[in-house]
């Protein structure tokens, strides 16, 4: 599929595929890069408290290293995990998910592919802040965290995270925010949000990359695992990494992009001084892959 790009609008392009005489529609909304806000920051940067546990592998491909402590691992998932409240996705509400190493987080099952396809390629509904073929083997490569310390959010962070084959000479910082039902939304801000740092490479060497660079790039977005999608304008395209290096941004339920509050382009650190007042501090829990013999 083509993706349309418009740097202003929001673009849908429908493709009606024949599959032994079944039509079968495929609908994909782009997401204007244009509304990602400039940032240098995680969301917890923001609030405090840390980035969460590590995340220990339950299960995945190549590599998983299930029940390890290190969080070390390639194509690995941790999961279920239950989120703390209900969260509606394109109609259903799940109550738990997993969190998958290859950037991402699905719903229903954990996923350890690598190589994307677009959000709309997964089979199982999907949040891709970054997926792409994380590889955390190296010593010098972060891991994944999550943090569920907050009522009615949780926070999952790649921190710092290499790509494969245990690659580690450039590193991808990013990290996926949700919020429940039950939590204060303040204005400029929504329940979900993608926050980057320093994102340094796009694609892993079995996804056709060289020096994290080239063949198939990652995916930015969410999908429903039956052919209904919404990507990033760049996504699956060469620069995507540089496209929201050092940005964030946020999505109301109906993952339609949350514009930032006029006078201030940097989120406000949600919920403050109930933070402060409850005294709360980080805890948390936490996926990968492959290759065919």
């Amino acid at each position: 599929m083509r993706r349309i790009k418009n740097g202003y609008l929001w673009a849908v392009a429908v493709i009606a595929i024949s599959i032994m005489g079944v039509q079968i529609a495929q609908a994909q909304t782009i997401i204007p890069d244009s509304a990602l806000v400039p940032s240098t920051t995680y969301y917890t940067d923001l609030i405090g408290g840390g980035i969460g546990n590590i995340a220990v592998m339950t299960g995945g491909g190549n590599a998983a290293n299930v029940g390890g402590t290190d969080g070390r691992n390639d194509d690995g998932y941790d999961g279920p995990l239950n989120l703390g409240f209900t969260m509606n996705f394109f109609g259903t509400d799940y109550s738990q998910f997993y969190a998958n190493n290859n950037g991402n987080i699905s719903f229903n099952n954990g996923i350890s592919a690598y190589t994307p396809t677009g959000p709309i390629g997964a089979n199982e509904p999907i949040i891709s802040p970054f997926f792409a073929d994380v590889d955390t083997r190296n010593s010098a490569s972060g891991v994944m965290h999550i943090r569920t310390d907050i009522p009615n959010e949780v926070i999952v962070t790649w921190d710092a995270v290499g790509y494969y084959d245990t690659n580690a000479n450039k590193l991808d910082s990013f990290q996926l925010v949700l919020r429940g039902p039950g939590y204060t939304i303040p204005v400029g801000e929504g329940p979900i949000g993608f926050f980057y740092k320093s994102m340094q490479w796009e694609t892993g060497d079995a996804s056709g990359g060289t020096n994290g660079f080239g063949g198939t790039p990652a995916a930015v977005g969410f999908g429903n695992g039956a052919g209904q999608g919404e990507e990033l304008q760049g996504s699956i395209q060469n620069g995507i990494s540089g496209i929201v290096n050092d940005h964030h941004i946020w999505f109301n339920q109906n993952l339609t992009v949350v514009p930032p509050p006029p006078s201030n382009n940097v989120p406000e650190p949600g919920s403050l001084s109930m933070l402060a007042g409850m005294g709360l501090s980080g805890a948390g829990i936490l996926f990968r892959r492959r290759r065919l013999a």
